[in-house]
C-alpha cells in the first residue's frame, strides 16, 4: 500500500460528535469551526489505554502555550463520546489509564471515515495510529507525523514545528524560537 501525504493539501473535511459539551454531548466539531486559526488535530488508538492518556494530558498541560500561538487542539479516536466522557471523568489519581479533565475536546469517529481520510486507520484493528496534523488557518495541512502506537508524541516538538511554520521562513534542524532563520538563496 502506498502512503500519500496530506501536507500541502486541503485538510479532509469532518464533522464528528465531541465532548465540547461534556454533560450533554450534543455539540459536534467541524473542520470549519477552526478556520482562521491553527489546529493541532491528533488521532490516538483508544481510550482507557496506557500511552494515550500521557500525551493527551501533556497536550492539555501546554494548552495555553498553543493558544498564545493562535492554535487550538482537537483529539480523536474511534471510541464513542460516551466512552470519552467516562474517561475524562475518570481521575488519573492512582489509575495509569485514567484521564481526568482536559482543556480541549475529544472527537468520536465511530464510522472510522475521518481516520481513513487522514490515512491513520489500521483496518485490521479498526483503530487509529498515532497521527498528528498541523492545519493552518486556511485549512491546509502543513505538517503530519504518523508513527507506532507504542510511543507517545513530543509536545515540545509539536510546539517547535508550529512556531517554525508560523515564521514563514526556512528553519534549520533544531531551530528554536529566537534563533535566526535561514536565508533563501
Amino acid at each position: 500500500m502506498m502512503t500519500v501525504t496530506l501536507v500541502g493539501k486541503p485538510a479532509p473535511d469532518f464533522e464528528m460528535p465531541s465532548t465540547k459539551n461534556l454533560e450533554r454531548l450534543d455539540e459536534p466539531v467541524r473542520l470549519q469551526d477552526y478556520r482562521g486559526q491553527w489546529l493541532v488535530f491528533f488521532f490516538y488508538p483508544a481510550d482507557f489505554t496506557f500511552v494515550c492518556p500521557t500525551e493527551i494530558r501533556a497536550l492539555s498541560e501546554r494548552f495555553d502555550d498553543f493558544k498564545e500561538l493562535g492554535a487550538d487542539i482537537l483529539g480523536c479516536s474511534v471510541d464513542s463520546v460516551w466512552v470519552h466522557r467516562a474517561w475524562i471523568k475518570s481521575p488519573p489519581d492512582g489509575d495509569p489509564e485514567g484521564l481526568g479533565p482536559i482543556h480541549y475536546p475529544l472527537a468520536s469517529d465511530p464510522t472510522r471515515a475521518v481516520s481513513r481520510r487522514y490515512g491513520v486507520l489500521v483496518e485490521e484493528t479498526g483503530t487509529a495510529m498515532r497521527g498528528l496534523f498541523l492545519i493552518d488557518p486556511d485549512g491546509r495541512v502543513r505538517y503530519e507525523v504518523v508513527h507506532e502506537n507504542a510511543v507517545g508524541r513530543s509536545v515540545d516538538e509539536t510546539l517547535r514545528v508550529l512556531q517554525a511554520l508560523q515564521t514563514g521562513e526556512l528553519c534549520g534542524a533544531n531551530w528554536r524560537p529566537g534563533q535566526r532563520t535561514l536565508a533563501a538563496r
